[in-house]
């Protein structure tokens, strides 16, 4: 009855401050309406599930749909759009406490990858697209398909880093293989991807060996830190993989990939970062989430802190592109696609595992889209002879094939 007794308090408080298209229906049969026209609906199937209804915030109501404590009827991203604005009518703030970094090794990293990645490939299948494309896609017209625009992503990062026949390609955490097999498809380079996935290491050997590439292309289950060929690659890319990188680590992340590059080699890193100056995490409860049940681990610095860091490794910061607006984008296709294939989903890695990622892609999408956080490609250069760079004076050249 306690427990009653404050929701009803707390149902009381959203409507006086601002209405929230959300109906609650207990267990008894009861239900309270928190503004006119629900378009979402939770349901409560026992007393002791109202303790995260005491202090909601997103942290608390997406552990209780996780772990199968409520449930909802509605489209996904509704209710995630609905729950975050009960969240914040009920008082939740945007950004989280600052925290210490997290000592980031390699049996860390490893297993956080592996809990992340290795779920399962044809989990990931149901919502990605045909080449298996993990990160943000770059959509240059309203309508783009997200094929068109994960093979337009790939072609923008190989055709900044100006990548030749020829060249020698690293990918730093490649996935499962799309940006190395277009560089070598389409550009002719030569190509490495690491991962520390074995399921991506898995899918990527067999595909090189398919496609007849073992000649010039080739992945590794490998830490970035353990790549041997220092002055052995003219361009390397990392995608969506430094968010696993730490905070306290990107010193030495970014002197790696300019240790491992010639003079005059070029770098993109393309990746998640906060809003936020100090490098917070989203608030609301969002960060503590995402740490707990998607990115164990994970820190997202400021765009700020990725230049000064990436200063201090030696390599020249010589373009920066915000993609926020096209991951918003990326995310919802993602979100959209996994609620569709959901009986699939469920089939393959189980009902928690589903609510998981379903939650997690909606959150981004809705995300992305509020500026919680923001995404990033980094250009930069090593330079060796004083003065030595050797992109052109303006960036025409990014957009000649456009």
């Amino acid at each position: 009855m306690f427990l009653v007794n404050r929701l009803e308090k707390l149902v009381s408080r959203v409507r006086a401050r601002q209405p929230v298209p959300l109906r609650l229906r207990l267990w008894s049969g009861q239900s309270y309406e928190l503004g006119p026209d629900p378009t979402v609906t939770i349901t409560v199937p026992k007393a002791s599930a109202l303790r995260y209804f005491v202090a909601p915030d997103l942290m608390t109501l997406g552990e209780a749909y996780v772990e199968g404590h409520i449930d909802f009827d509605g489209p996904l991203q509704e209710a995630f759009r609905v729950g975050e604005r009960f969240a914040r009518v009920a008082g939740g703030s945007k950004l989280a406490p600052l925290k210490q970094a997290v000592r980031h090794t390699k049996t860390r990293d490893r297993k956080a990858i592996e809990y992340h990645y290795d779920v399962s490939n044809d989990f990931y299948a149901l919502f990605l697209d045909p080449e298996m494309v993990y990160s943000c896609a770059y959509f240059k017209r309203e309508d783009d398909s997200l094929e068109v625009a994960q093979t337009q992503k790939l072609d923008h990062i190989l055709t900044k880093l100006m990548l030749r026949p020829g060249e020698r390609l690293l990918d730093i955490g490649c996935g499962w293989g799309a940006l190395i097999f277009r560089a070598v498809e389409k550009f002719g380079a030569r190509a490495v991807g690491i991962t520390l996935s074995q399921n991506q290491h898995d899918y990527v050997r067999e595909k090189i060996r398919a496609k007849g590439l073992a000649d010039r292309c080739e992945v590794r289950l490998q830490d970035y830190r353990d790549v041997p060929e220092e002055g052995g690659y003219d361009k390397v890319a990392s995608v969506g993989m430094f968010e696993h990188v730490g905070r306290k680590n990107l010193v030495l992340y970014f002197g790696r990939i300019r240790a491992l590059l010639k003079d005059g080699g070029l770098a993109l890193n393309h990746g998640i970062t906060s809003i936020d100056p100090d490098s917070r995490a989203v608030g609301m409860g969002a960060g503590d989430f995402i740490g707990r049940y998607v990115f164990p681990h994970g820190e997202l610095p400021h765009i700020g802190l990725v230049l000064r860091e990436m200063s201090a490794g030696g390599l020249e910061a010589t373009d920066v592109e915000s993609l926020r607006l096209h991951y918003a984008r990326t995310t919802e296709f993602w979100a959209s696609r996994l609620e569709a294939a959901a009986e699939r989903a469920r089939a393959i890695v189980g009902e928690k595992r589903y609510r998981i990622w379903a939650v997690y892609l909606a959150g981004c999408a809705h995300g992305f889209a509020q500026n919680w956080m923001n995404i990033y490609q980094v250009l930069a250069c090593k330079q060796g002879r004083a003065g030595m760079n050797p992109l052109p004076l303006t960036r025409d050249y990014m957009y000649r094939s456009a």
